[in-house]
């Protein structure tokens, strides 16, 4: 069998190398009470990320503003659609003092589409980005956003000069299965997103992720690969997509972890700055040491040249 030939699954059954143990630690449920305290989502429960576990034992989360009810529905996110709340105001001072209060180095924040605003929400990340740099100015922040749909340009000029750390958007799958898997999104539109996001700002670190397992070939992956380069991304992102209900699209395979290694050596060898490529990689996996190790990889990258 070629190593980058996926494992066909039988009624859905989870292979051994994707199964986690149920969060049960002292460290998750302080984490969880403290979210609750404050009135935050988080993408680790509204996603139902497969490790939640590890990261809230770790008191790291991921926190999503703007709610927790999306205005599209992409066929692979478990994340509630519907007809959103209004923006809650203090949310910004919350998710600064969640951060204080959990002592993070480095935080992630991601939220729901909300085509329903007329900036589609970019107005409440530089609040938030403002709300972080004065509470916690030790803090490095990630942001993940959505694609502000017909407003990006506007959208990403306002979060770029609020001078987040790394700027995160995610491509999610190949341009061949954006019809059924995300509708409501256009492939080119988000790229353009993450080159405006350097053009306007190059020292802005950018990141993007994929899904694997949704019927993708091969080949396709690596255009991605290739039109993210084209984009100047410094970090790639590649998961296994694992299905959330039965409603969602349904996983067309298994990919093993050694085409995920496959996977991410093509990807380091067309000059990412870093790769993260494994079944059981999401966008904010161990964002933290990601970013310092992205940090390095730049500082590596100039030294050479300038020597």
């Amino acid at each position: 069998m070629n190593e980058l030939s996926p494992v066909r699954p039988e009624r859905q059954r989870k292979p051994d190398w994707i199964r986690v143990k149920a969060p049960t630690s002292a460290g998750f449920a302080e984490t969880r009470q403290l979210m609750r305290r404050l009135n935050l989502a988080t993408v680790c429960e509204e996603a139902a990320c497969p490790n939640i576990g590890e990261c809230w034992t770790k008191k790291h989360a991921t926190v999503m503003i703007l709610g927790d009810v999306c205005t599209r529905a992409c066929a692979f996110c478990n994340v509630k659609t519907g007809m959103p709340r209004k923006v809650d105001p203090l949310e910004p001072e919350h998710v600064a003092t969640a951060a204080a209060e959990m002592g993070l180095e480095h935080i992630v924040i991601t939220s729901v589409d909300r085509d329903d605003l007329p900036d589609g929400g970019a107005s409440q990340f530089v609040k938030v980005i403002e709300a972080l740099r004065r509470n916690t100015p030790s803090t490095t922040i990630e942001i993940l956003t959505p694609d502000f749909r017909n407003k990006h340009e506007a959208a990403v000029e306002a979060i770029v000069a609020a001078r987040p750390d790394v700027y995160n958007h995610n491509l999610e799958t190949v341009p061949r299965l954006y019809p059924t898997i995300r509708p409501g999104a256009r492939y080119y539109a988000s790229l353009r997103l993450l080159e405006t996001v350097k053009k306007l700002d190059p020292t802005i670190f950018t990141k993007s992720g994929i899904m694997l397992g949704l019927g993708e070939e091969r080949l396709e992956v690596h255009q991605v690969m290739d039109d993210m380069r084209s984009a100047d991304i410094d970090f790639l992102t590649m998961g296994q997509y694992l299905q959330p209900t039965p409603k969602h699209a349904k996983v067309a395979e298994f990919v093993t972890p050694q085409a995920f290694q496959a996977y991410g050596a093509i990807a380091r060898a067309k000059g990412f700055l870093l790769v993260a490529s494994s079944p059981l990689t999401r966008s904010s996996y161990h964002a933290g040491d990601d970013f310092a190790k992205m940090k390095a990889a730049r500082e590596a990258k100039l030294a050479k040249a300038t020597a």
